[in-house]
């Protein structure tokens, strides 16, 4: 289950980037990845859950994208998503094509806001 690693290593950035800006609270972490990626968003939430639960953390929200494999015709240059694992060009047909994306496993942006203490 390497999707706790990567909880961990998107919390560990978050921190990092925390500790960069005092004053900021996280809101909200994103991340891409791809359908090539072998990562399990379901997996990769509940383990961010688990692993902010009863922390600092804990309201922080991730935000999952998962991003389509992506193929580049050879022939016509055309750069399309693979359905169904049919592989060739929808344009022209061509069966040589290349994988150009669908690999992503990235952060893809953190919202946070100024930290507002209450005057209660």
């Amino acid at each position: 289950m390497h999707e706790i690693g990567i909880a961990e290593a998107i919390l560990e950035a978050v921190k990092t980037e925390t500790r960069q800006r005092p004053g900021w609270v996280p809101r909200k972490a994103a991340v891409r990845i791809g359908e090539l990626a072998a990562v399990n968003p379901d997996t990769l939430r509940f383990g961010f859950e688990a692993l902010t639960r009863e922390t600092e953390l804990e309201s922080l929200q991730l935000e999952i994208e998962v991003a389509p494999r992506r193929h580049l015709c050879s022939r016509c240059n055309l750069q399309y998503h693979v359905l169904e694992f049919d592989l060739r060009c929808p344009q022209c047909g061509q069966e040589s094509t290349r994988c150009v994306g669908g690999e992503e496993l990235e952060i893809a942006y953190l919202e946070m806001e100024a930290y507002e203490p209450s005057n209660a």
